[in-house]
């Protein structure tokens, strides 16, 4: 069956300048060239004691009874298994098992939300941040003296790089904002540093998001300003001596959350590792953390901010403060009278544009980029920075790109919604699609790379996957996904996505499945219709 040619039938035809740039990150390098390795034998011990297919002379034939045995052991009687590979030049199938059934797709979600982005909003892409200030003097100077007079008013729209992971510290993009009034003078401001519109309506959380993980940091809300992807490191030291008090400071800002210590310091040995817990107080301003720790022993614990824009503001402030520029006021939100008379921007911040931001999201699978990818469309393109538009603007791409109406159901950008659902057709479709986009090379270069780096950094080293397969991993509880591109071992590209739900055996067992197929496919050798030869 001729997949692609089947589902092409059905396709739809279809500022002011910056005065503080920040650095951008490093472009994602060149895919690793790797030599050829000769065809190997994938071990017993790779597919969970499943031994390979008996040989035969044709090798998609043998491609198909291979996959067959994987996913009809004995331990995934009770998992559901969606699986497509195809040959995107001439359009073949070498194997189908329920691609046009829906799975919860979890993390493969992230190859949706970055395939529209960067073709919806292009490699180029910069995020936004305006300054501008607000006088409650009509016609006053707003500088006079080395004094702001004011409030300095700062709007977001979302900016995902403001954090130890993009630029090594959180803390260079505030400081560089705070540069520039102290670059024209500015020493003091005698009003506060409020955040501007509400330009990211709605829940700052994905639809049907466990209650259970909001603690942890992959599940972070989001805002229009947002500070180290929502989280907050704490860095416990136990004190000299039993007994002794413990200290604790917060990274990447220093003075937010406030901290509250109810930590005991007890002798070495006496605990195999520090027992300690931390909870956000009830404003969302602070945090308490409990326990144990042994003396001269140290922890690092992370906590979510449950005000993303307090903790931006703050950590504003603090930057303001270590450039050694005086802030009168404190506040968050100015009340919408000040809003309305927020003059033009004093200066415009820009992120690193998108092209450089996609290694950020698919490698480590950062979930809150996604989302706010996911409400950067809407925004750009319905006017609304809601999840909702951003939702809308994904499902009508992916109608105009060929992929069935019943194959993809969309609830957020990352795929941590247990509610999200997407087909192999679907991801196949898409994956296919950016083949021919003009940002092709930067959506591929972003994908984790086997053996090399990303969520496969430890996957399938050592064999002919290894520095070949580009492929975007997925997990949630009873879901993990590996969707991607695979070359052969004649130089062919091909397109994979398997998809497992609901199993009880452990996920090792489904990762070497999903392993052994990829490693088997980089192996093979195709003619030019797509027959399989070789092995």
């Amino acid at each position: 069956m001729r997949f692609l040619e089947k589902l092409s039938s059905r396709r739809v035809n279809a500022l002011l300048p910056a005065l503080v740039m920040l650095g951008a990150c490093a472009p994602a390098a060149p895919p690793p060239t790797t030599p050829t390795p000769a065809p190997t034998t994938v071990s017993r011990a790779v597919v969970g004691g499943i031994a390979d297919a008996p040989p035969v002379t044709d090798s998609r034939t043998a491609l198909r009874q291979f996959a067959d045995s994987l996913v009809s052991q004995p331990a995934f009687r009770n998992a559901h298994f969606g699986i497509l590979i195809v040959d995107p030049t001439s359009g073949d199938t070498l194997y189908s098992r329920n691609a046009g059934k829906l799975f919860m797709p979890a993390s493969n979600q992230k190859l949706i939300t970055g395939a529209v982005a960067l073709a919806r909003l292009g490699p180029d892409y910069r995020f936004r941040t305006e300054v501008a200030t607000v006088t409650s003097v009509r016609d006053a100077p707003a500088l006079l003296g080395g004094t702001l007079r004011g409030d300095l008013v700062v709007t977001g729209f979302g900016d995902p790089t403001v954090s130890d992971h993009a630029q090594v510290d959180a803390m260079a993009p505030l400081h560089a904002i705070a540069d520039s009034p102290l670059a024209h003078g500015v020493r003091r401001i005698n009003g506060r540093v409020l955040a501007g519109a509400d330009n990211l309506p709605g829940p700052s959380l994905g639809f049907g998001w466990a209650w259970d993980d909001l603690p942890y940091p992959y599940s972070a809300g989001v805002d229009e300003l947002y500070f180290n992807e929502g989280f907050t490191r704490i860095i416990v030291h136990g004190g000299s001596r039993p007994g002794a008090p413990a200290r604790a400071v917060t990274r990447p800002a220093r003075t937010f959350p406030a901290l509250t210590l109810d930590v005991t310091t007890v002798a070495p040995g006496s605990t195999p590792r520090p027992e300690l817990e931390v909870e956000s107080t009830a404003d969302g301003l602070g945090a308490v953390v409990t326990g144990t720790i042994a003396a001269g022993d140290s922890a690092v614990l992370q906590v979510t901010f449950r005000d993303q824009t307090a903790a931006y503001l703050a950590a504003l402030n603090e930057a303001l403060a270590d450039r050694g520029i005086r802030v009168d006021g404190r506040g968050t939100t100015p009340p919408d009278s000040v809003i309305a008379h927020v003059g033009s921007p004093l200066f415009v911040v820009l992120s690193p544009p998108l092209r450089d931001i996609m290694p950020l999201l698919q490698k480590p699978s950062q979930n809150q980029i996604a989302e706010l990818l996911l409400r950067a469309l809407g925004r750009e393109l319905t006017g609304s920075g809601s999840a909702d538009s951003g939702r809308a603007v994904i499902e009508r791409q992916l109608l105009a790109w060929g992929a069935q109406p019943d194959g993809f159901v969309i609830r957020d950008g990352s795929g941590l919604s247990r509610h999200d659902y997407l087909s192999p057709e679907t991801i196949i479709r898409v994956l296919d699609v950016m083949t021919r986009d003009p940002s092709f090379q930067v959506y591929y270069d972003a994908l984790p790379i086997a053996g090399v780096d990303g969520t496969i950094e430890n996957r399938m080293r050592g064999t002919p996957a290894q520095g070949n397969v580009h492929a975007k991993t997925g997990y949630i509880d009873r879901a993990r996904s590996l969707s991607g591109y695979v070359t052969t071992a004649n130089g062919k590209r091909l397109l994979f996505s398997i998809l497992a739900n609901n199993w009880t055996t452990s996920v090792r067992e489904v990762e070497a499945v999903q392993d052994a197929i990829a490693v088997r496919l980089a192996g093979m050798t195709l003619g030019p219709t797509g027959a399989a030869g070789g092995r």
